[in-house]
């Protein structure tokens, strides 16, 4: 009995470590194909956080649905001034309401090789005293103090969603070495899922490091940090390329809220998206 035992378990430990192996050399293979032959930015969908009835965040001044949009057109323009080979699409170029489904169904349709959602932050009411007459009254009014950017990925909690997507741009991702060998996926073929799960995970990679590389840019212009974090955001589930929502500054925020609505501020902002942008497509080009 132990060494029937013994055997199953040394059985068991050559199938995983065989296992383990195959799975790294699939890793290695996808991560190299996708960063080298098959990755060739072409194309970037900009998203202009929420619009029309969905546009309830605001400051002293703005609105974060605006704020939104006119970083957007920015961005866009710019992209097109500085990498003229790359085509820019846009979910929204004026004040509509867009469901969140729709606007990665249009990236994915698009057959875009990065998407990137553009937002104000804005944080919880707190509650403010103030005296009239004597009188003391209270009002709820967004924390003025908190401030700085931060840069969002799709959470482990969600991936599932992407499956659609993955499966949709599959042909794109593999175009050149797994072209030929995994001409669509076989339901029935456990390396097709094998293969399905590690280009999920290449697209998380991928948007992580934009994502750090925005971060990195914001930091330069001295901006706060706040960091790349995971969240199970709806508009950055389904996606079948890169994805990112980035928090340009709080909208709550007195001072962030005047430099995110002037020029200059919007530039810098767009300055480092694009040098982001630029400093990404050099990694997965080369």
């Amino acid at each position: 009995m132990k060494i029937t035992t013994s055997k199953r378990f040394i059985k068991c430990l050559i199938l995983t470590s065989f296992t383990f192996f195959v799975f790294s050399s699939l890793k290695s293979d996808i991560n190299e194909n996708y960063l080298s032959t098959s990755t060739k930015i072409k194309t970037i969908v900009i998203d202009a956080g929420h619009g029309g009835e969905d546009g309830s965040t605001h400051g002293a001044m703005s609105k974060e649905k605006n704020v939104a949009l006119e970083v957007a057109l920015r961005l866009g323009k710019t992209i097109e001034e500085r990498l003229p080979d790359v085509r820019v699409v846009y979910t929204r170029k004026t004040d509509v309401f867009v469901k969140l489904y729709e606007r990665i169904n249009l990236a994915n349709k698009e057959k875009a090789d990065i998407f990137i959602s553009i937002h104000c932050n804005s944080m919880p009411l707190i509650r403010q005293r103030y005296v009239v007459n004597g009188k003391a009254y209270y009002r709820s009014i967004p924390n003025p103090v908190t401030r700085g950017t931060e840069t969002f990925v799709a959470g482990f909690n969600r991936l599932a969603e992407q499956d659609a997507a993955v499966r949709e741009n599959a042909s794109v991702l593999l175009e050149k070495d797994y072209k030929s060998n995994y001409d669509g996926f076989d339901p029935n073929d456990p390396e097709s899922y094998i293969i399905f799960s590690l280009m999920k995970n290449a697209f998380r990679d991928q948007s992580i490091r934009l994502a750090s590389l925005v971060q990195e840019e914001y930091k330069k212009s001295g901006r706060v940090d706040r960091g790349v974090k995971e969240q199970g955001l709806a508009v950055l589930q389904r996606a079948g390329m890169p994805a990112i929502l980035t928090e340009i500054g709080f909208i709550s925020n007195p001072e962030e809220e005047k430099y995110m609505n002037s020029e200059e501020g919007q530039n810098e902002i767009v300055g480092n998206i694009v040098n982001a942008i630029v400093n990404y497509k050099k990694m997965v080009e080369n």
